[in-house]
């Protein structure tokens, strides 16, 4: 599934994955159902916190699925990810390109409750 980026500097701080979907839209379901059982297996291993599921509502989107996930480290992403891809737990689906990334939150707002 996803390749692991770098490390930040700061190993231990929480991060945030997201990661784009490119895909034929025949192959959106088996995208989701992959997704569901990735889902699955990460959110058992050490460090997971949540992730969510984010899919296009323009038809022909270039990304037609996001996935933004938060884990309590770095490395914890990284051991968690190599986990998945030894257990083969995502399937080879034709025609995904998937692009992910760990980033840091730098800035954030929110609506007045």
């Amino acid at each position: 599934m996803p390749r692991t980026d770098p490390a930040p500097t700061d190993a231990s701080a929480e991060v945030v994955l997201i990661n784009t979907f490119e895909l034929p839209e025949d192959q959106v379901d088996a995208a989701i159902a992959g997704w569901t059982a990735a889902r699955d297996f990460l959110s058992t291993q050490p460090g997971y916190i949540a992730t969510a599921l984010h899919r296009a509502l323009a038809p022909g989107a270039r990304f037609a699925l996001i996935n933004v996930a938060r884990w309590r480290s770095p490395a914890d992403f990284q051991a968690a990810i190599a986990k998945m891809q030894a257990a083969k737990v995502f399937p080879d689906i034709p025609g995904l390109v998937y692009t992910p990334g760990l980033y840091r939150v730098i800035a954030e707002d929110r609506a007045a409750a």
